[in-house]
């Protein structure tokens, strides 16, 4: 009986690091739906954005191709949305310390254009932290490797019973 017990004590603590390397690690609580525009499934306009954590690199991860819905100059990301690419993958990198923090301030460098059609990634690790203060950079890279744009965020962390009250499932 005690091995059952340790068993499912293991599988629920990896469906918890699954979860939390999976997207928003909400288990503080339920939302109704994730609408999330960058990693919501339940936003049938979203970019539905899909991250792992690589812990041999410690960072983040998300792989994907723009769709022309996406354009900004010809043939390319708007600004807007590269923006967003960086704002949600650093927000991710929140979850490893089992915090919800919301964006404060964010710097982006767009360094080259992003094209769309073509397979990117973008990347993002933490910075520092200090309190309710999380810094976390991230980058958007190319096939090659090379470096598209680049961001780093000011990301403070919020009790989500207090913020989203009016979200949580009861």
């Amino acid at each position: 009986m005690l091995k059952k017990k340790t068993t499912r004590k293991k599988i629920t603590v990896i469906s918890a690091r699954l979860k939390a390397e999976a997207g928003h690690d909400t288990r503080y609580i339920k939302l109704q739906k994730n609408n999330c525009f960058g990693c919501g499934t339940n936003n049938p306009d979203g970019m539905r954005l899909r991250f792992v954590y690589d812990k041999e690199r410690g960072c983040f991860v998300c792989r994907f191709r723009l769709g022309k819905r996406f354009t900004g100059p010809p043939g390319h990301c708007h600004g807007g949305i590269i923006a967003t690419i960086l704002d949600e993958a650093m927000g991710k990198v929140n979850k490893l310390r089992h915090v919800i923090a919301l964006t404060s301030e964010i710097t982006v460098n767009y360094l080259k254009p992003v094209p769309l059609r073509q397979p990117l990634r973008v990347e993002s690790r933490e910075v520092k932290v200090k309190g309710r203060r999380h810094i976390n950079m991230a980058e958007i890279l190319n096939e090659k490797g090379a470096v598209l744009a680049r961001s780093q965020g000011l990301f403070i962390a919020i009790d989500p019973q207090k913020v989203f009250a009016k979200f949580v499932e009861r």
